[in-house]
């Protein structure tokens, strides 16, 4: 009993992922944009902070079905994440917006002015919000 307890609760973490990536995914094959989505990708690029207008922590994820993305992370809204390099595991929860590259998530911190669904970053157990 308390193994099928286990793979009962394995199956669900599974099947929430998956579900999760299918929207990133499917929404990037329906070139839709203004989805809030979540999923989980190892980091392949760093990028320069953009510090042009809203500053923004810009790194490329890569999700376990091969697609790429962008995340775009304001950094005058929610801490950077420091020490953040490529192999490491990011989830995200943000919303996407298409482009041929494979899109971007933006959003993943938390609205000032509480009009808009709050995002998150999630890196080494701490969550950038």
């Amino acid at each position: 009993m308390k193994y099928l307890f286990i793979i009962l609760i394995l199956s669900s973490v599974s099947f929430s992922g998956f579900a999760a990536e299918s929207s990133v995914s499917s929404a990037y094959q329906a070139r839709t944009s203004n989805v809030q989505v979540r999923s989980i990708g190892t980091v392949i690029k760093i990028l320069a902070d953009d510090n042009k207008g809203a500053r923004h922590q810009k790194f490329i994820v890569k999700l376990a079905s091969g697609q790429t993305v962008l995340i775009a992370h304001n950094i005058d809204l929610a801490p950077k994440i420091n020490g953040l390099k490529e192999g490491d595991t990011v989830s995200f929860s943000g919303q996407y917006e298409y482009n041929d590259r494979g899109g971007v998530v933006h959003w993943t911190h938390h609205d000032p002015n509480g009009r808009h669904v709050g995002g998150w970053l999630k890196h080494q157990g701490k969550t950038y919000q």
